[in-house]
């Protein structure tokens, strides 16, 4: 196993890849050799040549901040000597590295998954059956709902899983917080991966249900039941007994074989370390650029965690359009922590800190490798469908169940969200964990669903990606992955005003 990687030749730090680097070792590599000065833990920097004080820090070949300090080859590079860079709006131009256009559909060996064929064309990994309350008051019936109905129709044919989704919003909001709140239900409520859903109100909510259909748009009404609690003498049961007509209408579907270019995935990355930008994520890179050529969509989020790699995928847009929405996302999304009287740039978090991530700029460069190397063909506001196959960038934050959340209602099936420090979150939808280090894949086996960290140990890029392809096809075929396994399934609205 190799102990340390320089990414690229413009770099002047290199990154740790093993436990238990200690000061006196030696780095060696095309003629550059340093001693290290200190220990240095896995996913952490070392400098490769010294650093002058308020010189660039450079790592994947662009700045992820300065030298707060003078910094000597061999000494750890990390907090202690390293600021972010990053100032507030910036005048951004419109300059295409490429070419760029939707790339063409690949013809031939395009593969198929099994799916649910859904009466708009599009495509259900799964067929389960959701019970969605309008508002937080109803969370217990909702439960109730869910409980009552898994007990006497859990094997049902048909139905992959019967589950309800509480939340604590639905009324006392206002303005654009409260039309975010109905969006993300009536989002929800139209997902394909639902084959029936009960949506469970109280009756004098702010997020009235008549509203709420409306909010749905077309949708097909042999899926979809409606009640009102205050209206009925007992709620649950008049809840059970319409989902259970649910439950009969699911009976007759079944998975048939449909091309792989009606999924749309959500590129997710929680808990990232310093290997994130190593392994993980240009993995699934890779993937999504295949994707990509087979006519699927992919979703890339998080938008406080593009700060300091936007233009990468700015010059990426298809068009000037694009373009000029990528400009809004970034620079609307700064506006928002202004608004709020916080700091644009408070981040990474402690735990990305102790894996090895120092800036936003050095989580950013990582994060962004996500979406590979596809054309950004839409810019989505949040719960907004994705409409054009390609890589979308979606509004959302960077919290990683807000924003899984948010990826699942803008139509992804699946969520491939890779991590350096575990988690055991799924949103509504399969959510595949996949491990940027080896030893977090073995420690946390009931987590985790694909270990990436093998590539910097015996595997090459090229057999992980053969093996995550495979992976995705048979999550997406009906494959449970680890939270479905353990019952991990959740929703988290994003929130942006008061509560009254």
């Amino acid at each position: 196993m190799k102990r340390f990687l320089k990414i690229n030749g413009a770099d002047n730090v290199a990154v740790v890849l093993a436990d238990g680097v200690k000061a006196g070792e030696w780095y060696e590599d095309n003629g550059t050799r340093v001693h290290l000065l200190a220990d240095v833990p896995r996913g952490h920097k070392f400098a490769l040549r010294d650093i002058a004080s308020g010189e660039d820090v450079v790592k994947y070949g662009s700045p992820i901040g300065h030298a707060t300090a003078a910094i000597a080859a061999g000494e750890w590079v990390h907090s202690h000597n390293l600021a972010t860079s990053l100032s507030d709006n910036l005048d951004y131009t419109y300059e295409p590295v490429k070419a760029v256009d939707v790339p063409p559909v690949v013809s031939g060996n395009v593969p198929t998954v099994e799916g649910y064929l859904r009466h708009d064309g599009d495509m259900g990994i799964r067929n389960e059956l959701w019970i969605i309350p309008t508002v937080g008051c109803v969370n217990g019936v909702a439960d109730a709902i869910a409980n009552r109905l898994r007990n006497e129709c859990g094997n049902a044919p048909g139905v992959d899983d019967i589950r309800a989704f509480t939340h604590n919003y639905g009324c006392s909001q206002l303005g654009d917080d409260h039309a975010n709140t109905r969006r993300a239900l009536a989002a929800m409520a139209v997902h394909p991966n639902a084959g029936g859903v009960l949506i469970v109100g109280l009756g004098c909510e702010n997020n009235q249900i008549d509203a709420l259909r409306e909010q749905m748009g077309e949708f097909d009404g042999s899926r979809v039941r409606f009640l009102v609690s205050q209206l009925v003498d007992d709620e649950i049961a008049e809840g059970v007994k319409l989902g259970k007509e649910l439950v009969a209408r699911m009976a007759s579907d079944c998975r048939e074989p449909l091309p792989v270019s009606k999924l749309k995935v959500g590129l997710k990355c929680g808990g990232s370390d310093g290997l994130s930008g190593i392994t993980a994520n240009p993995l699934v890179g890779l993937l999504s650029d295949r994707l990509l050529d087979w006519g699927a969509a992919t979703v890339l989020t998080e938008v406080p965690e593009m700060f300091g790699a936007e233009t990468m995928l700015m010059n990426r847009a298809c068009s000037r359009d694009v373009f000029e929405s990528e400009v809004r996302l970034i620079n609307g999304f700064k506006d928002y922590f202004r608004r709020n009287g916080q700091p644009i740039y408070e981040n990474p978090s402690p735990g990305n800190k102790a894996g090895g991530i120092t800036t936003l700029e050095e989580k950013s460069l990582g994060c962004v490798q996500k979406g590979g190397s596809g054309v950004v063909v839409d810019v989505l506001g949040y719960a907004e469908p994705v409409r054009r196959h390609g890589l979308n960038l979606l509004n959302a934050p960077g919290n990683d169940l807000v924003a899984s959340t948010a990826l699942a209602l803008s139509g992804c099936q699946i969520v491939l969200f890779t991590t350096g420090r575990g988690t055991p979150f799924g949103t509504f939808v399969p959510t595949m964990k996949i491990a940027t280090n080896t030893a977090l894949a073995s420690r946390k086996k009931s987590w985790i669903d694909f270990n990436a960290g093998s590539i910097v140990e015996e595997e090459s890029m090229r057999e992980a990606f053969d093996r995550l392809t495979a992976k995705l096809l048979a999550t997406a075929s009906g494959a449970q992955v680890c939270n479905e396994l353990n019952g991990d399934k959740e929703i988290a609205i994003f929130k942006t005003g008061v509560t009254l």
